[in-house]
């Protein structure tokens, strides 16, 4: 091990988080086993945040963290030597080094950070059942309209692409049968009879509830340029890990989208990753403020999924530090997986606090010297009992320890230094603007008219095949006449020609599926491959 820096206070294997009778130390080999921080509101949680993100970054790790009240942001200004911070550094041996690190700013609403989308399609229907709030029939609905999406080649990009696929399988209602086998989308329809009973009620709460999302900022998530998440895993010209900050002031508003998101993050992170097994260093860290808002009535498939996550992309290299305001937040079988522990203090003013704060001293490992349950009570600002893991693996036993002062400022950054960091960021312009690529709902649209137009060919309108084989050509390959001003026989046409062109694509992509699904088996098999396809078919 290195010799202690007297600035950060690290050795370049461990990172330096605090001291008391004892100094806390974060050692980056076992970071990836995942950490749990938690207080009460203004007992320093943010703060800590903030060390741990710099130690990380002056390590080469990338960080991503949710900037619920904003004053994360003061990571990426140098910080100010005023006279508490200077004090508490001496106390510690530590030399007080302004300091600033590299920082990409996101946000879902495309206000205070770069875009973040991602597509309906990678999404998928376990948590956009979530975001959604349905239950197991209108999940089950939803399961079908992928599946459909698959079979059909019908890439799901954004939000009228899925209300377009439900519309799309409702079933016909008070026709004919011979009627609506001849419909346009009777393939669409007859598939997703095949799954079982799909009413018009089930599939008119679904769009209900897509309506709440988009009121709610939803539509700016989904579309495209999809996030790429190797973004996140980046170094800076220094050796340095970025540090992604997400913008969740507004977000927050909307729980259930706050959550969902973070943990499609997750799920896209252990998908992607390949196996790393033990590595010195995580290769991303992952801050997930208000994290009892992931847990909060979550059905037992989601908890699954959480749990899952959590205990393997640890071995992908990433370490997940949930932040919240008590243990007890966590679910025990999350809980049980968080190895680095830091606990700020907590009130006991009713038998629930006092419940609480005595769930919290359990989860430690005891200290002879500490009574955890009494000093949870008395920790001062920013002040906190830490618990790491060490060097075999165990949990070190509980020790009170002041938490160092950060490097870089404490307290958000102004609007305009947002700004002038945004325009320098090493992503300005990739995700700045949204694409509207041709997706299900085109495809859709276009069965419909391509079979509307050719049953007005059939009828004598439009010319002549020859003369629309010979005005398509013109369109596709170029033509004089601007787009605006085509004659009704050339729109046909080229409508008619797209229609097939987009049927043969999308039959070919559908046969693809069902034979790299039929070798994947089963729902994980499904999964894979329609992100596979949204990848594939949307590039």
């Amino acid at each position: 091990m290195t010799a202690q820096d007297s600035k950060s206070g690290d050795t370049g294997d461990k990172i330096f988080v605090g001291k008391g009778d004892e100094q806390a130390w974060l050692t980056l080999a076992l970071a990836n086993r995942h950490g749990l921080v938690t207080g009460a509101t203004g007992t320093g949680k943010t703060v800590t945040l903030q060390v741990m993100a710099e130690g990380f970054a002056r390590a080469g790790v990338p960080v991503f963290a949710a900037d619920i009240k904003g004053d994360l942001s003061g990571i990426s200004a140098p910080g100010e030597a005023k006279d508490f911070i200077v004090k508490r550094c001496g106390e510690m041996g530590l030399t007080f080094q302004p300091d600033q690190f590299s920082t990409v700013f996101w946000d879902v609403f495309g206000e205070q950070g770069h875009p973040v989308r991602a597509t309906v399609t990678e999404m998928g229907p376990l948590l956009l059942a979530r975001m959604l709030d349905l239950n197991d029939v209108q999940e089950g609905v939803l399961n079908v309209a992928f599946r459909v999406a698959d079979d059909q080649g019908l890439t799901l990009i954004d939000m009228k692409d899925l209300r377009a696929l439900l519309d799309a399988i409702v079933p016909e209602g008070g026709k004919k049968a011979a009627d609506a086998e001849e419909s346009p989308l009777a393939d669409i329809k007859k598939e997703a009879r095949g799954f079982g009973n799909v009413t018009k009620a089930t599939i008119g709460t679904i769009q209900r509830q897509l309506l709440v999302l988009e009121n709610q900022g939803g539509t700016k998530f989904f579309g495209e340029p999809a996030l790429t998440l190797k973004d996140f895993m980046k170094t800076d010209r220094d050796g340095r890990g970025m540090i992604n900050i997400l913008a969740a002031d507004k977000l927050l508003q909307s729980p259930r989208l706050y959550a969902t998101f973070l943990l499609w993050m997750l799920s896209e992170l252990f998908e992607e990753l390949p196996e790393a097994g033990d590595l010195p260093k995580p290769k991303l860290v992952f801050f997930f403020d208000e994290a009892h808002l992931l847990f909060n009535d979550a059905p037992k498939a989601l908890m699954d999924k959480i749990e899952q996550v959590v205990r393997l992309i640890r071995s992908k290299g990433v370490g997940i530090y949930f932040v919240t305001q008590n243990p007890v937040d966590v679910p025990d079988r999350v809980l049980g997986q968080l190895g680095n522990r830091v606990q700020h203090a907590l009130r006991a003013f009713t038998p629930r606090d006092q419940k609480a704060v005595a769930a919290a001293a359990q989860t430690f490992r005891p200290n002879p010297k500490l009574d955890t349950a009494k000093v949870i009570m008395e920790l001062g600002k920013g002040e906190a009992l830490v618990s790491f893991l060490e060097g075999n693996g165990t949990p070190a036993m509980v020790e009170r320890v002041m938490i160092r002062p950060p490097s870089a400022r404490i307290g958000p950054i102004t609007p305009e230094e947002r700004k002038a960091i945004m325009d320098a960021s090493p992503v300005k312009g990739k995700y700045d603007t949204a694409v509207d690529a041709e997706s299900a709902y085109e495809m859709i649209q276009k069965r419909i008219a391509g079979t509307a137009a050719t049953a007005d060919a059939s009828a004598g309108g439009g010319g002549g095949i020859l003369g629309q084989i010979g005005a398509i050509v013109g369109t596709i390959f170029g033509t004089n006449v601007r787009r605006g001003r085509l004659s009704a026989g050339q729109v046909v046409a080229r409508d008619v020609t797209r229609s097939v062109t987009n049927q043969v694509i999308g039959g070919m992509a559908a046969k693809l599926g069902k034979q790299v699904g039929g070798q994947l088996g089963g729902s994980i098999g499904r999964t894979l491959v329609r992100g596979a396809l949204g990848g594939l078919l949307r590039r």
